[in-house]
């Protein structure tokens, strides 16, 4: 089989510009033949396409089954840019790529560009950006929590130290903006911008109340919008952006991807304290040791005793368990009704998400969006 011909050639040129054409005849480029044209098949890449797509592993909804082709066009376009970047970067970028991932954010935006008749090869470099920028976060917050092991791996941090990490982070949220800033729209520009400094904000807000039991269910929820539910905002809504046409439908995907972002997050602190090691690729109740007071025991909490509440702050406190186990932790989750309760507040935000899809027409890909909530709430991992 003709492997397909992608030009992603100016992004690695000075001065540098995007461009992605595709198609049976000759590449051809936008910026006047300026751009490397070469073939890309999965061998040619200096970071093997074969080891970083996983295509079996991406665990994404069959919702979203219609746009894996373009998910897999992301997945080169990220590849070619860690393939082109220092060997440090090369080395511990594949690694982190490697690992995988839902790669829900991507397809989420790829899906919202073909839901409104997107064309061109927009959504599949702003796809990429939205990933780049999310797997920074990743390798920067397993920094701040200190964690070893992430999807089952050790991570970048562990393997290489904090300093390449910090580095690595830097250089993938860097290059992604310099990305943005190649393809020229200032209006997608902003939306970026403004949700990674809602991220950071988040990050900031979550320090301030480690090791606290006493944080309520709203700070909570306004870490989780601004930590997690932005980017997941950022990638519904920047397709409207492509089209004065789509501009009417920004507010309505942005408070889509917003609320099935708390969804999200919200489902993965219950599989936290529900899962297991191997489900999960980590270990069971990170966010209790790492100082993180979550929904389900943010719930828990005003059903216990004094002496249990005594117990689960040592564990807020000293990250450790002493007088009490993880199981009992979890059978007291469970016989209080806090992982129902919190499971019920994910709920409700899956139904925002619906909800905010209504005013869009009807098609395939509309179908598809309003499925994600419930590939979100029923996800194992």
């Amino acid at each position: 089989m003709t492997p397909e011909r992608v030009c992603f050639g100016p992004i690695f040129l000075a001065p540098r510009r995007v461009c992605l054409t595709k198609g049976d005849s000759e590449p051809r480029c936008v910026y006047h033949g300026r751009c490397r044209h070469r073939w890309h098949g999965e061998e040619q890449l200096v970071v093997d396409y074969r080891t970083v797509c996983h295509p079996g592993k991406q665990s994404l909804s069959g919702a979203f089954e219609t746009i894996r082709p373009r998910l897999d066009l992301v997945e080169r376009f990220i590849a070619e840019q860690v393939a082109n970047g220092p060997q440090a970067v090369q080395e511990a970028g594949g690694y982190v790529l490697a690992g995988g991932g839902k790669r829900l954010r991507p397809a989420l935006l790829l899906t919202v560009a073909r839901m409104l008749g997107a064309t061109g090869e927009l959504d599949v470099a702003y796809a990429a950006v939205i990933e780049m920028v999310h797997t920074a976060t990743l390798v920067h917050d397993d920094i701040i929590d200190h964690a070893a092991v992430r999807r089952g791996r050790v991570t970048a941090s562990s393997r290489w130290g904090n300093q390449l990490g910090v580095l690595l982070g830097d250089w993938l949220y860097i290059r992604s903006m310099e990305i943005a800033l190649e393809l020229g729209q200032l209006p997608i520009m902003r939306v970026l911008s403004r949700a990674t400094v809602e991220m950071v904000e988040g990050e900031i807000l979550g320090l301030g109340l480690k090791g606290r039991s006493d944080v309520s269910r709203d700070q909570y929820l306004e870490i989780v919008r601004r930590k997690t539910a932005e980017l997941f905002s950022a990638a519904c809504s920047v397709p409207a952006c492509f089209s004065p046409a789509a501009e009417p439908w920004r507010s309505a995907l942005a408070t889509y991807g917003r609320s099935l972002g708390i969804c999200f997050q919200i489902v993965d602190d219950i599989l936290d304290v529900t899962g297991s090691e191997e489900e999960l690729g980590k270990p069971v109740f990170s966010d209790l040791r790492e100082g993180k007071l979550t929904l389900p025991f943010i719930t828990l909490l005003p059903h216990l005793s004094a002496s249990q509440r005594r117990a689960v702050e040592r564990v807020i406190r000293k990250g450790q368990f002493g007088d009490v186990s993880p199981d009992e932790l979890r059978q007291w989750l469970e016989d209080s009704g806090a992982i129902g309760e919190t499971r019920a507040v994910a709920e409700s935000f899956g139904h925002r998400a619906v909800d905010a899809l209504q005013p869009l027409p009807r098609s395939a890909e509309w179908e598809s969006l309003a499925e994600a909530p419930q590939f979100v709430l029923h996800r194992a991992s």
